[in-house]
């Protein structure tokens, strides 16, 4: 069988024809649609075709191709462009065949035009010169390939435009049979001159790599700061209606049947250690360093796979859509990662997650997490703990522009009180710390979201 990974950055007007033409095949069931921080209703849109969505962890192709290529459960995988309209014949039969056949490793493909400008005035020539034996590919710089997992596994996938033909020489590296395909005609926009410029530059980079000749420099770490402002931006300005009221839930126990971090130190065998750090440590900024260590050399896919496993409370979209119908803005702020809650976002529908950025370097987890500076203590605080979901409240009101009275907090768990506390409807959720049941204006038991409706107007 195979699977097809679609990277999608903005594609709100093609995409679902990109994962239609994927369906026709009958050999495909899998399609994974990798958003590449998108900030237009991209996800929305593939949603609404029943495939998996899952969020990268950087902004930049070829993370989003890797990621997808981690989650991916066939061997035969496709990689589709989810800007291109596709017309006419089966190209994923086209590409696949080869694979299918057992003739080729990776296949790349070639479309019946005029090759674009950067390959014929410069990859072209770069590949003349350092690997010749490659210039039999027609199109060395097409994002529309195939191939086996066990050989993607093999090769690196430079984040920018420089991928695709990375791709190529990299597989040539580690001897995979490479085969190029007709796809007959693409219709593709032109791309205006400073990008040709900037793609001109990352192709050139990824050659020069792989002579050595120089490194094609170390990626900027994406700002977590920077990211959760463009996803509240994003938020507020897709509001159909104008947001007079906001809703907040913690992720751990309330969205989810259990907590993350706990599934995830069963499923790792970090247990013990884990709850040290919660016994031993007082400070939710340390705790929070302290446990991002454990996991160190988890891929994406691992740990997107554990939150997988942990079952939705059952009724939590359909509670999430009568919300946003009666004007509530919905969210999540979690001391979880914003990977992993903007996962369950994605799932339930929701406008917006806040949370701690995990670090990951070419889609492993370093250990490392960046705290957003909105959780910590400044002027504005309202208690006095280092590291408070309560700061995050007040600055998310702020931005969409939220009385205090019209917002309400749902959590569970000794870090929620604050939150729930300030806000001006305070729910306690099937919590087990004493503390926030006595804050909180409604304490609900239930294994169903519905008595929220009840309670807010």
């Amino acid at each position: 069988m195979i699977t097809v990974v679609i990277p999608a950055l903005n594609e709100e007007k093609t995409i679902r024809n990109v994962i239609q033409q994927a369906k026709r095949n009958d050999l495909v069931d899998e399609i994974i649609v990798v958003d590449d921080l998108s900030l237009d209703n991209t996800i929305a849109e593939a949603k609404k075709e029943n495939v998996r969505v899952i969020t990268s962890t950087h902004i930049g192709k070829g993370d989003s191709m890797r990621e997808g290529m981690l989650m991916a459960k066939n061997e035969i995988l496709v990689f589709l462009e989810g800007d291109t309209p596709y017309h006419g014949d089966d190209i994923i039969k086209k590409l696949t065949e080869p694979l299918i056949r057992d003739e080729a490793d990776f296949v790349k493909s070639y479309y019946e035009r005029q090759t674009g400008r950067v390959t014929e005035i410069l990859a072209k020539p770069l590949l003349e010169f350092f690997f010749p034996h490659l210039l039999q590919f027609r199109q060395p710089s097409s994002g529309m390939i195939a191939g086996k997992k066990s050989f993607f596994q093999k090769v690196e996938f430079d984040n920018d435009y420089g991928v695709d033909i990375g791709l190529l020489i990299d597989m040539h590296n580690v001897r995979a049979r490479i085969m190029e395909v007709c796809i007959g005609e693409v219709e593709n926009d032109m791309q205006p001159l400073h990008v040709l410029g900037r793609m001109a530059k990352q192709v050139a980079n990824a050659i020069f790599k792989r002579v050595n000749i120089f490194d094609g420099g170390r990626r900027q770490d994406d700002d977590p700061t920077q990211l959760m402002r463009e996803q509240v931006e994003f938020a507020l300005k897709e509001m159909v209606r104008q947001p007079k009221k906001m809703i907040v839930f913690d992720m751990d126990n309330i969205l989810l049947q259990g907590s993350f971090i706990r599934a995830a130190a069963d499923k790792f065998g970090f247990r013990r250690e884990l709850n040290d750090i919660m016994s031993q440590d007082k400070s939710n900024y340390i705790k929070t360093q302290k446990i991002a260590r454990l996991l160190e050399g988890r891929t994406f896919a691992e740990l997107i796979n554990v939150v997988e496993s942990i079952p939705l409370i059952g009724d939590a979209v359909q509670v999430i859509r009568e919300l946003q119908v009666r004007g509530y803005v919905c969210g999540i702020i979690s001391d979880s990662y914003h990977a992993i809650a903007n996962h369950v976002k994605n799932l339930l529908g929701l406008d917006f997650t806040l949370g701690n950025e995990l670090e990951f370097q070419k889609s492993v987890a370093t250990g490392e997490v960046k705290i957003p500076s909105q959780l910590l203590k400044d002027k504005f605080s309202q208690c006095d703990h280092d590291h408070c979901k309560s700061n995050m409240f007040q600055y998310i009101l702020h931005r969409f522009g939220i009385s205090l009275a019209d917002s309400v907090a749902v959590g569970d768990g000794e870090n929620d009180v604050c939150m729930v506390k300030m806000a001006g409807t305070g729910i306690s959720f099937n919590s087990t710390t004493p503390a926030v049941d006595e804050v909180a204006d409604y304490v609900f038991k239930d294994q169903s979201l519905k008595p929220v409706l009840e309670v807010v107007r």
